[in-house]
């Protein structure tokens, strides 16, 4: 004869929740858990970078030599406007702050504000015997480059430091 609803017990209510765990603890111990998994998904950028620098109407900087730590984690170039060619190529430093490659022939101002969040220009840096314009700003610090009707920027949650070195490591090229 079957119990009457309403008529469920402590008892009964544990041992449903025991049968839960067991079922739980099942399944969380063919998992796998590995503790030295980088987070960080690293994507490979050399197709991207040679179609950018074979169809971008100016020369597209990218890292080389960059010191071992640094890993590509987003890249995008988008053209659909001739004059507003973007060419973008994220990274994560050594120490998983981010940092950025941004370049474009839109507007100077109008871009350094959307891609910065907003930055204010605070100085100037010497980087591998280029003056670049230093930006600081609530969520991103920038280093800005304008040359030739091209905006470079490097530029994220990196100290100066690390920006700095992106931004060295940095060889524009075009046509390949």
């Amino acid at each position: 004869m079957a119990k009457k609803r309403g008529t469920e017990t402590v008892r009964d209510m544990v041992l449903s929740m025991a049968a839960i765990g067991v079922v739980v603890g099942i399944i969380w111990f063919f998992i796998p858990h590995d503790e030295n998994h980088d987070p960080v998904q690293v994507v490979g950028y050399r197709v991207e970078l040679d179609q950018a620098r074979r169809s971008a109407p100016y020369p597209v900087a990218a890292p080389e030599g960059l010191g071992k730590g640094w890993r590509a984690t987003s890249v995008t170039y988008e053209d659909t406007n001739p004059k507003a060619v973007h060419w973008h190529l994220g990274f994560v430093d050594p120490q998983n702050e981010y940092a950025a490659v941004e370049q474009s022939n839109a507007d100077a101002e109008a871009f350094v504000a959307s891609v910065s969040h907003d930055a204010r220009k605070s100085g100037t840096r010497t980087v591998g015997g280029e003056t670049w314009d230093r930006y600081e700003g609530p969520k991103y610090d920038a280093l800005v480059r304008q040359k030739g009707g091209v905006t470079t920027m490097v530029t994220g949650t990196a100290p100066a430091d690390r920006l700095a070195e992106l931004a060295a490591a940095l060889q524009e090229r075009s046509g390949q």
